[in-house]
C-alpha cells in the first residue's frame, strides 16, 4: 500500500515538474527584470508568461502549468496572513480602520453596479473593485480563486492584474505629490497612501519616500486593507455557492482563506520570529509570481488585446474614485 502510494506520488511529481519548473524560471526572470528596471514584477511575469503560452496548449508542461496556476496560487494567498498582526491594526485607532472598511465596501459595491451598467458580469466588477480596493494583484488572484469557473475568468483575471499593476506604479509616483498638494500631515499622508495605492510594495516605496512616520502609517493602513481580503473572499464564495446548481457546493470559507486566517492569528500572538515572518512573506511573493507566470502562459495576448475600452475605463474610474473618496473622508476627520 505504501509502495503504491509512493509510486503514485512519484508519477504525479514527474507529471507536474516540467510545468512548475518553467513557471518558476519565468518568475525568476521577471524578478530580475523588476529589480533592474523598476516595473512591477507581476507585470513582467504576465508578459513573459504570455510569450510562452504555447507550452500550456499541449505537451509535458501543460499539467504542471495548470497545477501552478491553481494550487500554488492558493498557497501564496494563504501565506499573506503572515503580513498581518492585530496589534498593528489596533495601533492606529478606530478611525483609519473605519475609513478602510468604508472605502473597501463602497468601492466594491460601486464597481459591481458600474460593471453591470457597462454590460459586464457583476463578478467582473467584484474582481476589479476588489483588486483596486484591497491589495492589487494579490487580491485579484485571491478573488479569482474564490469565484465560480467561467470561460472568461482567466482573461478577466489577467486583465485585472495588468491594470492594477500599471496603475499602482503610476500611483507610487503621483500620489505623494497629491498628498503634498493637499498639504496633508505626515499621518494623514500615510493614511492616504495606504488607503489608495494598490500593491503593498508600492505603498511602502511611496510612504517612506516622504518620511518615516508617513511610511509606518501607510504600511499599517495597507495591512488593514489586506485584512479586508478575508470577508470579501467569503462574499465571493457565497456568490459561488448561490450559483452552483446540483452536486457538491463549495465550502463557505475556502481552504486557502482558512490558512490566511490561521496564519494571521498565529502571527498576532507575537510567537512567530521575524525571520519566519520574512521567510513566509518571501514564499508568498514567490508563489504568487510563479502562479501569475503560469496564468500568463494560459492566456494569449490577442485575447487581452480584444477587451476594448470599457474595462480600462472601469479600472481607471475605480482608481480615481478611490482617491477622491479617501480625500473626502480625510477632510471629514476620519
Amino acid at each position: 500500500m505504501n509502495t503504491a502510494a509512493l509510486s503514485r506520488s512519484h508519477n504525479r511529481l514527474r507529471e507536474l515538474a516540467p510545468g512548475f519548473a518553467v513557471s518558476a524560471m519565468v518568475a525568476a526572470a521577471a524578478s530580475f527584470l523588476s529589480e533592474h528596471y523598476g516595473a512591477p514584477v507581476m507585470l513582467f511575469a504576465l508578459l513573459l508568461g504570455m510569450a510562452l503560452n504555447f507550452l500550456s496548449v499541449e505537451g509535458q508542461c501543460k499539467p504542471g502549468i495548470e497545477y501552478t496556476a491553481r494550487t500554488v496560487l492558493r498557497l501564496g494567498v494563504a501565506l499573506l496572513g503572515l503580513r498581518l498582526t492585530l496589534p498593528q491594526i489596533a495601533a492606529l485607532g478606530w478611525k483609519p480602520a473605519a475609513l478602510v472598511v468604508v472605502v473597501v465596501t463602497v468601492t466594491i459595491v460601486l464597481s459591481i453596479v458600474v460593471a453591470r451598467w457597462l454590460g459586464f458580469n457583476r463578478l467582473f466588477g467584484l474582481l476589479t473593485g476588489g483588486a483596486t480596493a484591497i491589495c492589487g494583484a494579490s487580491a485579484a488572484l485571491a478573488l479569482s480563486a474564490a469565484l465560480p469557473t467561467h470561460p472568461q475568468k482567466e482573461k478577466a483575471t489577467l486583465f485585472t492584474v495588468i491594470g492594477v499593476s500599471a496603475l499602482s506604479t503610476i500611483a507610487m509616483i503621483a500620489y505623494p505629490m497629491i498628498a503634498r498638494w493637499f498639504d496633508l500631515s505626515p499621518l494623514q499622508a500615510g493614511v492616504f497612501l495606504g488607503a489608495t495605492i494598490h500593491d503593498v510594495a508600492q505603498v511602502v516605496g511611496a510612504g517612506y519616500s516622504m518620511s518615516r512616520e508617513t511610511g509606518d502609517a501607510a504600511t499599517v493602513v495597507k495591512l488593514m486593507r489586506v485584512a479586508m481580503l478575508l470577508p470579501v473572499i467569503v462574499c465571493a464564495t457565497m456568490v459561488t455557492r448561490a450559483q452552483s446548481t446540483g452536486g457538491k457546493r463549495p465550502p463557505l470559507l475556502p481552504g486557502f482563506a482558512v490558512g490566511f486566517l490561521v496564519l494571521a492569528c498565529i502571527n498576532s500572538t507575537g510567537w512567530v520570529p521575524p525571520a519566519v515572518q520574512h521567510l513566509g512573506n518571501d514564499l508568498s511573493r514567490w508563489a504568487l509570481v510563479i502562479a501569475i507566470s503560469a496564468l500568463g502562459m494560459k492566456t494569449q495576448l490577442k485575447e487581452l488585446a480584444s477587451v476594448g475600452f470599457k474595462p480600462i475605463a472601469l479600472m481607471v474610474g475605480e482608481t480615481v474614485f478611490l482617491v477622491a473618496l479617501v480625500l473626502v473622508l480625510l477632510r471629514w476627520g476620519m
